[in-house]
């Protein structure tokens, strides 16, 4: 236990000087960057596996995964092989459309039973956009409902409730997350105005919080019932099951599975090459069928042979259905392991199978954990704090997660550094305990 006339925010400066006494190299490389990006870039130098090295020479097990885009862990041989064998024998690019297009939508198609069809973009944020732009052409109305907590993207984030990063700022009607009657009733007065409800069945970016499967199904019945498009969010999720969560996210009452009118994918669908998808029914997909419409749909990268290449190869013979389960159940593992020990503490995790967040809140206990109103803390609050003590106790000891608390599990990792990040966690909340405790 530690002692009593040390704080908190005592222990987190005693520990921020340590890690910069230990990574001096890293510390010249972030002021050099800084130079000429805003904050600077650090970010590590070398990976292999479920492993980073950074500057200074110290190794971590890596527990972010690239935010979910890196589930294949750095220099995946299947990957680097087809990286190297399209450059080499067909070139990187080529503004024409190509076989590997076709067979790689193809495999997704079979992987994702609501997508009838689909069309590749760069990355996530852009699948949404484009989503979008579907919905209101095929609704003529603007406006769109999102959630409080949501990121659909860079330029599409209303973490705090607001459109706080967003084109078409005015565009943006926001409900509550998990709240089925006003939602329904938002849906409901909305009708004559917005094109589309957008969201996420866990909200990744807003803390790793699933939607509960009364609200999904509300929200899929409301938009239905009342005209407008119901898009789903899969950038994270869809790798969390093999068919996404909405393949496993059943009707209370008719045990039925999701069927969104379309779905967004991101960048692990390529092994985490710059990506997106944009897919679903196909007569909504029409809109950008060149033979039939005047809607453009360019991108010089749009269908880059790398990404086509690499995509299905890594969907088809890597991410397969028992990789994908087999990865997701040891997150569950983990999840299920911290919770344990964190009763009687102030940290819980939330999440689903391989992606979760650890918290540390004032009263603890994840099961009352619904929206993003739960999880707000003081920016200087004790809770704060130990969030950034935790993350600089992790990384003291090999373990590197998102400074927010966000775990991102990559293939490879294996049940015994499971458990050894177990301990890790466990010995964290032994040594502060007296800050810790509830």
């Amino acid at each position: 236990m530690v002692s009593d006339h040390i704080t908190a925010s005592g222990r987190l400066r005693i520990a921020q000087e340590r890690y910069a006494v230990r990574n001096p190299k890293s510390k010249l490389q972030h002021e050099a960057a800084a130079q000429h990006l805003p904050g600077g870039n650090t970010r590590s130098v070398l990976g292999r596996g479920n492993r980073v090295v950074d500057l200074d020479g110290h190794e971590y097990l890596d527990l972010v995964g690239e935010m979910t885009a890196g589930v294949y862990g750095h220099s995946h041989s299947v990957i680097a092989e087809t990286i190297v064998s399209t450059v080499n024998s067909i070139g990187m690019n080529l503004g024409a459309t190509t076989a590997a297009e076709a067979r790689f939508a193809r495999a997704i198609c079979d992987r994702f039973s609501s997508i009838e069809q689909l069309r590749f973009c760069n990355s996530g944020t852009e699948a949404n956009l484009y989503a979008l732009s579907v919905a209101r052409q095929a609704t003529g109305r603007s406006k769109v409902i999102v959630f409080e907590g949501a990121y659909h993207g860079g330029v599409l984030t209303f973490i705090h409730g607001v459109a706080s990063n967003t084109v078409d700022r005015n565009d943006w009607i926001i409900g509550q997350y998990n709240d089925v009657e006003s939602t329904k009733r938002l849906i409901a007065e909305s009708k004559d105005i917005a094109a589309a409800v957008l969201l996420e069945g866990m909200q990744g970016a807003g803390g790793c919080i699933p939607a509960t499967a009364e609200f999904l199904h509300a929200v899929q019945d409301a938009a239905e019932a009342n005209g407008l498009i119901f898009i789903l969010d899969e950038v994270m999720t869809s790798r969390l099951v093999p068919g996404g969560l909405q393949s496993v996210v059943l009707h209370p009452e008719r045990g039925t599975p999701l069927s969104p009118d379309l779905t967004t994918l991101g960048k692990w669908i390529a092994g985490g090459l710059t990506i997106g998808a944009f897919g679903g029914q196909r007569d909504l997909l029409s809109v950008y069928d060149p033979r039939s419409s005047n809607i453009s749909h360019s991108g010089t990268f749009n269908n880059n042979t790398l990404a086509m290449n690499v995509g299905y190869e890594s969907m088809t013979s890597v991410y397969t259905s028992e990789a994908c389960i087999a990865l997701n159940e040891l997150g569950d593992k983990l999840r299920h392991g911290l919770n344990a020990m964190a009763k009687g503490t102030k940290m819980t995790v939330t999440g689903v199978g391989s992606v979760m967040t650890i918290h540390f809140l004032p009263r603890g206990g994840g099961k009352n954990i619904t929206s993003i109103k739960d999880l707000m803390v003081e920016l200087e609050s004790e809770e704060a704090v130990l969030r950034d003590l935790f993350w600089f106790y992790l990384i003291e000891y090999g373990f590197w997660i998102a400074r927010r608390g966000m775990v991102s599990l990559i293939l490879g990792t294996s049940n015994g550094e499971i458990d050894q990040f177990i301990g890790a966690v466990g010995a964290f909340l032994d040594e502060f305990q007296e800050f810790v405790s509830l």
